[in-house]
Formats: C-alpha cells, structure tokens, sequence
C-alpha cells in the first residue's frame, strides 16, 4: 500500500513544491526538522544508494523516485498541521 502512496506522490510533485518552499520558510517548523530535511537530500544525491541499478532504465530509477518520495513524505510529516492543511497533504 505505501508503494502505491509514494508514487502517487511523486506523480504529484509539481504540486509539492510551494509546500517545500512554505516549509523552508515556515517559522513553525524547527531548525532541527529543516537541516534534517536538507541533510537527506543532499546525502541522498551525494552518496545514492542503488538497489536497482540506473542503468535499468526505467526500473533502475524507481528506487531513486522511491527514496525521493519516502524523505519528501517524512517532511510532510514533520510539518505543522497548518501547513498540511493549507496544501491539502495528509500523513
């Protein structure tokens, strides 16, 4: 059932985007949730984690899509309520 959750996600991302940039911007969230945040992206692209090798095409970049997906969820439910309801994104 999550599998299906985070693709549906990622299909949906254009529409998370002025969601991260409330988050960045939001006082309500922590100093602690946003280098959390900030630190998994960028460990993510710095040191990616395979299980699927890219050169599978399209099956090789579903793992990338799913570890995208799986810290941009972890944000959403980090944030505060507020900002869940006002982009209409449920935990």
């Amino acid at each position: 059932m999550r599998f299906w959750s985070r693709l549906k996600f990622i299909f949906q991302f254009r529409k998370s985007i002025p969601f991260l940039k409330d988050y960045f911007a939001s006082r309500e969230v922590t100093i602690t949730a946003k280098v959390i945040a900030i630190l998994l992206m960028i460990g993510y692209v710095v040191f990616p984690f395979d299980l699927i090798p890219d050169w599978l095409l399209a099956i090789g970049v579903l793992d990338d899509v799913m570890i995208v997906s799986l810290i941009l969820q972890q944000m959403v439910k980090m944030a505060p309520e507020r900002l869940r309801e006002k982009h209409k994104l449920n935990h």
